[in-house]
């Protein structure tokens, strides 16, 4: 059995639903308390349970805009251990990820190990590539000789690959399965595969071609929807998907969740679960 079946209890199906953490201090839209955000979070992830979420990761989306990783400041990653502690706290069996804006890898493994964590999610972790922030360059050797050196072994990274909200012209000759490849290469633990952007729909053929190049675990990174859900090629070459636009009022990422909506996926990516 895979380290991805153990954790979520399926290799097919797995839908992990997005906490977008409310911008947090220092940030330019930054307006709550710390003790609110972790309210509303909290509230978030009970809903998600409700609906029968499969997995969960939080994510500092409202931190726009974002800044290089070596810009991201001790005040965010103790904010983001908090938040996770709390929510971890409540639910500690649900499958639990964090990502930390713009590529703080490092960052993310340290919330991850004090929080209790399950994985990450990392950008930039095999080539270069130039993202709405600026240039970010490959990390994959640094990143996992701190995981060893903090003594997290544990916590898996799943990693973009020709990620969302970037540039790859430096890398235009080098295809996504080769991408793929190099980051099995170089032991990532499972390749998430995006669309443009957020909300728009990932590739079948992108997704079709990296199952074919790799055994990891391949994760859809966006554009998921209830309608498509059964509709795409991609749904049934991928071991599972990260949602968060889909799941807010309207569609749009900076709304609320809309459990409804949840709900109605859930009903459905249950029928794809094995």
């Amino acid at each position: 059995m895979s380290w991805f079946q153990k954790l979520f209890g399926h290799n097919h199906g797995v839908v992990i639903g997005m906490l977008h953490v409310p911008a947090l201090p220092g940030t330019p839209c930054h307006n709550m308390a710390l003790q609110a955000i972790i309210k509303k979070v909290c509230e978030e992830a009970r809903g998600y349970m409700r609906a029968g979420i499969t997995g969960l990761m939080l994510e500092n989306m409202h931190d726009v805009p974002y800044i290089q990783p070596n810009h991201v400041g001790p005040e965010i990653t103790a904010s983001m251990t908090a938040v996770s502690s709390a929510v971890r706290q409540e639910y500690p069996d649900i499958p639990l990820g964090v990502q930390v804006l713009s590529a703080a890898n490092k960052q993310a493994l340290a919330v991850a190990l004090a929080a209790g964590l399950d994985f990450i999610r990392a950008e930039g972790f095999v080539f270069s590539h130039v993202g709405d922030e600026g240039f970010q360059n490959a990390c994959a050797g640094e990143l996992l000789r701190y995981r060893k050196q903090i003594g997290a072994d544990h916590i898996k990274i799943l990693t973009d690959i020709k990620k969302k909200h970037s540039s790859h012209a430096i890398t235009s000759d080098v295809s996504i399965a080769e991408t793929a490849k190099a980051a099995e290469f170089f032991l990532s633990d499972g390749v998430i595969v995006t669309g443009t952007s957020t909300g728009i729909p990932t590739s079948p053929q992108d997704i079709q071609e990296v199952r074919e190049a790799v055994s990891l675990p391949v994760v859809i990174g966006s554009g998921v929807t209830v309608d498509n859900l059964h509709e795409s090629r991609a749904m049934l070459h991928a071991n599972g998907c990260i949602v968060g636009s889909h799941f807010k009022h309207g569609g749009h990422w900076q709304n609320n969740v809309d459990f409804e909506r949840v709900k109605c996926f859930m009903d459905e990516a249950k029928t794809l679960q094995t």
